[in-house]
């Protein structure tokens, strides 16, 4: 299982003072020397974080495969057939969201761009809900590009899920009022969703599909879906770096690499 590290918020603690540091370039490095098989970035139509330079220097400097996230806009798209990453996920996006909040939507729309991305040699992914219909409208555009997609499982839920259960969220401001549930059903729902991802990555290999899965995914309950082995790959952003101020990002790739590679044994 590959795993990909999304330095994105890297660029963003760069944000809060306007300055020039901490660099995200840098951790391109740190990443492939710890093990990384990709490094994703998001960029943004409001730029709050990653912006222009940081995609042309990442791009042209990264000795492993670039996957840059962004909304399906006439801007960003004919940006990224300039730039030309290794991969282009498109994602839903919304100007006050904190993160993303949800799958695509998939429509008919989507054809003309990704018959462009195609025409440039790019592979692409769609970043969808776990569910039957993301994975049967997918399909169908991969069928009418006439060429083999990924799709990203968006791990939101189960991990909002896991965090209310196994750790001191629920104590905090953060707490998701939705998930103020006992522990019991916590657990309930843990498993069905646990479920959930497991049939739908089942039905995307055999659709054929390549399956990526990824959002709030940390070093506590990445273990179970890193145990789904229809999954090809894990984008992983926010986790690592939040753990690589206290032990290196060195240090916090290797760890989760550690935690995802478990299953094997």
């Amino acid at each position: 299982m590959r795993l990909g590290i999304n330095i994105d918020h890297i660029a963003y603690l760069r944000e809060t003072r306007k300055i020039n540091d901490p660099d995200p370039l840098e951790a391109i490095f740190i990443a492939k020397r710890s093990g990384a098989d990709q490094i994703t970035i998001h960029l943004r139509e409001d730029r709050r974080h990653i912006h222009d330079n940081d995609l042309h220097k990442i791009i042209e400097s990264s000795f492993i495969p670039v996957n840059v996230e962004c909304a399906n806009t006439k801007e960003m798209i004919n940006l990224m057939l300039k730039t030309k990453p290794h991969r282009i996920t498109l994602v839903p996006e919304k100007r006050n969201e904190v993160t993303t909040e949800g799958g695509l939507l998939l429509s008919d729309d989507l054809l003309s761009p990704l018959e462009s991305i195609c025409a440039h040699d790019i592979d692409i992914s769609l970043f969808i809900d776990p569910t039957r219909e993301s994975i049967e409208k997918s399909l169908e555009i991969s069928k009418k590009l006439g060429v083999k997609i990924g799709v990203e499982l968006h791990t939101g839920k189960y991990a909002n899920i896991s965090l209310m259960l196994d750790s001191n969220l629920s104590r905090t401001h953060n707490s998701i009022d939705t998930l103020q549930l006992s522990r019991k059903k916590l657990n309930e729902l843990l498993d069905i969703e646990t479920y959930n991802l497991q049939n739908i990555a089942k039905l995307g290999i055999n659709e054929g599909l390549r399956i990526y899965a990824g959002h709030g995914l940390n070093y506590t309950n990445v273990s179970k879906i890193a145990q789904i082995q229809e999954i090809e790959e894990l984008n992983i952003g926010q986790s690592i770096i939040a753990r690589a101020i206290f032990v290196g990002l060195e240090q916090a790739i290797k760890d989760m690499k550690y935690l995802i590679e478990k299953r094997k044994q």
